[in-house]
């Protein structure tokens, strides 16, 4: 993903900028995925690993890039505070 863009890009909520996701923190979440226990901002059961994410400098919530592209929706962010094993 361009580096111009990552600088630029901001939770739509808190406004807390981004960054890339980490390779230990999106196979925590995907470990977390593959039981069943995680849930979108809107309460959705996610289904699908990510490859590829984007998680605000606070470390609160993870959005997923599909295909190169950020998937910047509030509903569809994703909480860290419901992983118990998140990585600091």
């Amino acid at each position: 993903m361009d580096k111009n863009l990552i600088e630029i890009l901001c939770c739509p909520s808190s406004r807390v900028p981004v960054r890339p996701a980490r390779r230990d923190e999106l196979e925590t979440l995907n470990r977390s995925i593959a039981t069943g226990n995680i849930v979108t901002v809107a309460g959705v059961t996610v289904k699908i690993p990510l490859d590829d994410g984007l998680i605000t400098r606070d470390r609160k919530v993870i959005y997923r890039i599909d295909a190169g592209i950020p998937v910047m929706l509030i509903d569809e962010g994703i909480g860290t505070l419901q992983l118990n094993d998140f990585p600091a």
